[in-house]
């Protein structure tokens, strides 16, 4: 009798070691975020909100895209981004859609989201992942890190290397070419552009071209049509509201005595190809390139 609960007991003790060897056990992994903060996770996240439409490229882009379950308005890439639950606005998060998504993990915007929501989410229990790519290095390591933190660490670093080995494609293209000048307009009212620390500036360098506005102390600045007129770029590249409007190049085109009016290098570049830290910044480069290569041929 004893010996038949002794084999009883035995074999329960088996069939428990082979369930608990069974079951995936996670290590605490880390990483640190575009705001230099170490952002851990004891399993991976499974249920992701993005807070800009940039951090929705990103995370998709890292091969997360079935953990999103909540985006800000205008995520409109990839298209699938469209379908995830409305958190409001990066200006003005929903807090309570938020809460009620119940995220193990948020992607923020370091300068575009407001800190006073962000630390509350913070204070409810939130984690919290900060990006803001300002090279294009940091666009790779960015989805190296989402991918680390949603457990999808090899569709992200294939993604990572694609994007490394196109910025390379360009770099080496482009090294010698002569360089033109560009004004680069990134809003019209107030009139904006960007400086060398911003990533469209360094698309321009990575093209040949010179930022006549990259020694200003913003990452954005307002500016004058008087000081587009004194810089007198060989090129403007402009994006508009939306995805196919060239109104604000079209505005340039009263001031015949601008260069690029002359030569006719008037350039638009879809915004959200070039305005985000993304993977897809690699193709609104592409386009930019093409459009300054069309413009040293005018010189």
């Amino acid at each position: 009798m004893k010996a038949g609960i002794g084999r009883r007991l035995w074999g329960a003790g088996v069939a428990l070691l082979f369930s608990v060897a069974a079951t995936p056990v996670w290590a605490e992994t880390c990483v640190i975020d575009d705001a230099d903060r170490e952002v851990c996770l004891a399993q991976p996240a499974s249920r992701i909100v993005a807070l800009s439409p940039g951090a929705t490229e990103l995370v998709f882009a890292a091969g997360a895209g079935d953990q999103v379950v909540g985006v800000v308005s205008f995520s409109d890439y990839p298209p699938e981004a469209k379908q995830r639950q409305s958190v409001g606005s990066h200006t003005r998060l929903d807090l309570e859609t938020v809460l009620s998504l119940e995220p193990d993990l948020l992607v923020g915007w370091v300068t575009g989201n407001p800190h006073e929501q962000l630390e509350k989410l913070q204070r409810l229990g939130m984690s919290l992942y900060l990006s803001e790519p300002r090279r294009f290095e940091e666009v790779a390591t960015s989805l190296e890190r989402l991918a680390t933190l949603a457990g999808t660490r090899e569709r992200g670093q294939v993604a990572a290397d694609e994007f490394r080995a196109g910025v390379g494609e360009l770099r080496e293209r482009y090294a010698d070419a002569s360089p033109v000048r560009v004004f680069y307009q990134v809003w019209d009212e107030p009139l904006m552009t960007v400086n060398d620390e911003h990533l469209i500036s360094q698309a321009i360098s990575l093209c040949g071209g010179k930022n006549v506005f990259g020694e200003l102390p913003r990452l954005v600045p307002r500016i004058g049509e008087e000081a587009v007129l004194a810089a007198d770029p060989e090129a403007i590249v402009a994006g508009g509201m939306g995805e196919e409007n060239r109104d604000w190049l079209d505005d340039w085109e009263r001031f015949e005595e601008l260069n690029a009016v002359r030569r006719d290098n008037l350039f638009f570049v879809p915004p959200s190809l070039i305005q985000r830290p993304t993977p897809r910044l690699l193709e609104g480069t592409r386009i930019l390139c093409d459009h300054l290569e069309t413009a040293r041929g005018r010189h």
